[in-house]
């Protein structure tokens, strides 16, 4: 072996004993700083019935296993805000290492949470609500998706392909961030909200006769955006019952599951737009368990989406959807 050879190998074999070294005192400070029992609280705000929200759970799963916490998920069985903050009491009562809250309604979240963050338990929040609400609450940090933002982006794609008038068909409609999401669509067409946006409930099928419905009351209708699975596939189904998908400029739906997923892949959606469920539920956890361990925490927000899925990028998506994607 020449003698440049034997350097440059004994450089590789220093280089890499002193990598290994060096992670060596980081796992002892992980474990000493480990504190037995951690536990932190999850809150949503969706129904049992809702599977979105399946992907955050997988998340929290996964998050329990890699950081060796114990993560609650709590959320009130039918929807009911009221009963959300009962459960943000019960949860502050239990004294957590942490809180994860939505911020489905400001107005009704606002006291329970500023009550938590009072006895000392840090709170963050995901999902639903705003940066500034965040912030006004006195949160660590928001992460999650601008709604308006992501429904603005939605219109700007309905616009490009000449929509004028549309369809937004509401699941959820008591959830603010859900307004804006069709007030951004609006917004970026360039016209009214107004009675564009359906109340749809969330039983599937008031959801498909409803927008069944509102579409034969309104021919005119070109363009629709449905704010996720909930009421995606319903609507999914009718325009599939009844072969008109073509009639529509732009179908575009928050969120992504199986069906939304396969109706892109048949071009009977245009797109999705994806905010990364998984990291709302997973990037929580671990950033509270720094706090807690080190006293850490970014000073930023975390904005998970939009994202937008399109028959281009499907494949890559496709296999995780409704599980982590």
């Amino acid at each position: 072996m020449r003698q440049e050879d034997e350097h440059v190998k004994t450089g590789i074999v220093r280089r890499a004993l002193l990598a290994a070294a060096l992670t060596l005192p980081f796992v002892g400070l992980a474990a000493t700083a480990h504190a037995e029992g951690e536990r932190f609280v999850f809150v949503s705000h969706a129904p049992d019935s809702d599977s979105w929200w399946n992907t955050i759970k997988n998340a929290l799963k996964n998050a329990e296993k890699d950081l060796g916490v114990t993560v609650e998920y709590r959320n009130p069985s039918t929807g009911d805000i009221a009963d959300m903050a009962r459960i943000i009491e019960q949860a502050t009562a239990s004294n957590p290492a942490g809180i994860i809250s939505t911020i489905a309604d400001y107005g009704v979240l606002e006291n329970p949470l500023k009550a938590a963050i009072a006895k000392g338990i840090p709170v963050m929040t995901v999902n639903s609500g705003t940066a500034e609400e965040s912030k006004k609450l006195g949160a660590l940090m928001h992460i999650g998706q601008p709604e308006y933002d992501a429904g603005k982006g939605a219109g700007e794609r309905a616009k490009e392909a000449g929509v004028t008038k549309f369809l937004c068909v509401n699941h959820y409609i008591t959830n603010t961030a859900s307004v804006e999401r069709c007030q951004g669509y609006a917004d970026a067409l360039g016209v009214e909200l107004g009675g564009q946006m359906l109340d749809s409930g969330q039983d599937p099928t008031d959801v498909y006769n409803r927008v069944k419905a509102y579409l034969t009351a309104n021919p005119d209708t070109d363009g629709i955006l449905t704010l996720g699975p909930n009421s995606a596939g319903p609507t999914i189904k009718l325009l599939r019952d009844t072969s008109s998908a073509s009639k529509y400029k732009s179908f575009i739906s928050f969120d992504l599951d199986g069906d939304i997923a396969q109706a892109i892949k048949d071009g009977i959606m245009e797109a999705a737009i994806d905010q990364q469920p998984y990291l709302q539920g997973y990037l929580p956890v671990v950033l509270l368990a720094q706090y807690a361990r080190y006293g850490v925490m970014p000073a930023n927000n975390v904005n998970t989406g939009p994202g937008f899925v399109t028959k281009a990028n499907i494949a890559l998506v496709e296999k995780l959807a409704g599980e982590y994607r």
